[in-house]
């Protein structure tokens, strides 16, 4: 004990606690980390990778970050012989390629098809994104080295959930599902939907077609039944796909619904004064007409693609955007005026189901259309759709009749 003589008397000061490592390594542990492998191309010309979980962003101007690595790891001592490093952030379903690259083994790229970046250093496939770096300097950091790089390039490989450490494991966000399985408003329009689901079929057989009923959701429409027949457009729409009802896409849902409803659908745009005025001549057009026509774009996403992504359960910020996007940008192919003098490629006609009560629940979809149509074509496509949604709306009547209920 220290019993040296203070500004006032003696001083006594405790000699330090042992500092308790379990202790450090368990509250810390409570601290998720990112997973990330660190490769390079070593001084023998082989590339080399490490898994590592201490790793961060550390500047915007000028761009840095930095990884931490133990200074007695194997595998640093070879990363250090090369100037350049690669950060590849590893998706929550690339635990196995992580513990392949935490392992023993001589060759962790065995039977890993990786792709060099700019300066040699690989990145791993289905990778979240990679970052290509330059190494600046080497810092003390006690059992560990602070390896700091300067950033080359960088991308987003895969907008995906990444993998995290935590308590000694790995997992991945648990985030919420957009749209809950359990949600009343899904479970009933999959069930009014099961009414139409006969006669749909068979105007798919007939026209050839994609057809499908739309189910509204919140603020979203979602696939309660989907055939498909059609062949035109990748991929293939799936009961469960989602889209957001962000103008113009919505119209036939808004077709009957009240002026504050509207206002709400139309301020979800986030559209100029221009744009909301295209949108509500778009909503007058499908008033008078009962359904909603969409052109087939000049260069088409990959639209079913981007609804997947946008309806999974990992979906993420960056899937909304384009999400958003795609609608935004296909804005001027909705409620087009047809020419009878032209053929017309269309890629889309919805009609509302009617209801007793007057607002839009359910909406038939035809889409995968045969190109190059004539005005009188397209007429009867929508009166053979609007005919099934008549169809489907008294079968409906019939079945809360027989039940004792009312139609909602």
């Amino acid at each position: 004990m220290d019993t040296s003589q203070g500004p006032t008397g003696p001083a006594t000061t405790a000699a330090p606690a042992p500092f308790d490592a379990a202790l450090f390594r368990e509250t810390l542990g409570h601290y998720p980390t990112g997973v990330v492998v660190v490769t390079a191309i070593d001084d023998t010309g082989a590339p080399v990778g490490m898994v590592v979980g201490s790793f961060t962003s550390v500047s915007l101007d000028p761009p840095l970050v930095a990884y931490l690595p133990t200074r007695t790891s194997g595998s640093y001592a070879r990363l250090r012989t090369s100037r350049h490093f690669c950060v590849n952030v590893l998706a929550a379903d690339q635990q196995e390629l992580c513990g392949r690259f935490a392992s023993r083994a001589e060759d962790k790229f065995a039977g890993v098809d990786w792709a060099p970046a700019a300066h040699g250093s690989p990145v791993l496939p289905g990778a979240v994104g990679w970052i290509e770096c330059e190494v600046t300097e080497e810092l003390d950091g006690g059992d560990h080295v602070i390896v700091l790089g300067r950033v080359l390039d960088l991308a987003v490989q895969r907008p995906t959930l990444p993998l995290l450490f935590f308590q000694g494991g790995y997992g991945r966000f648990a985030l919420p599902s957009p749209v809950a399985a359990s949600d009343p408003e899904l479970i009933e329009g999959a069930q009014m939907a099961e009414a139409v689901r006969e006669p749909l079929e068979a105007l798919a057989h007939e026209l050839g077609a994609d057809c499908s009923v739309m189910a509204r959701v919140g603020d979203e429409a979602v696939f309660v039944a989907a055939t498909k027949s059609g062949g035109h457009e990748p991929g293939s729409l799936a009961v469960g796909h989602r889209i957001p009802l962000i103008p113009p896409v919505g119209t036939v849902f808004c077709a009957q619904a009240p002026d504050e409803e509207v206002e709400r659908w139309l301020a979800r745009a986030k559209a100029s004064e221009e744009d909301l005025a295209s949108f509500r001549d778009n909503l007058a057009a499908v008033r008078r007409n009962g359904y909603s026509l969409s052109l087939v774009p000049q260069s088409p996403a990959d639209r079913v693609a981007l609804m997947s992504d946008y309806s999974g359960v990992d979906v993420l910020p960056v899937h909304e955007r384009r999400m958003r996007q795609m609608i935004s940008e296909s804005a001027s192919l909705y409620e087009p005026v047809l020419d009878p003098e032209q053929t017309h490629d269309l890629h889309s006609v919805i009609v509302p189901m009617p209801t007793d009560e007057g607002h839009t629940r359910l909406a038939l979809r035809l889409s995968g259309l045969p190109r190059g149509a004539s005005v009188e074509q397209v007429e009867a496509w929508i009166a053979a759709l609007t005919a099934v949604a008549h169809e489907g709306a008294e079968r409906l009547r019939r079945r809360a009749a027989r039940d004792g209920v009312r139609l909602g």
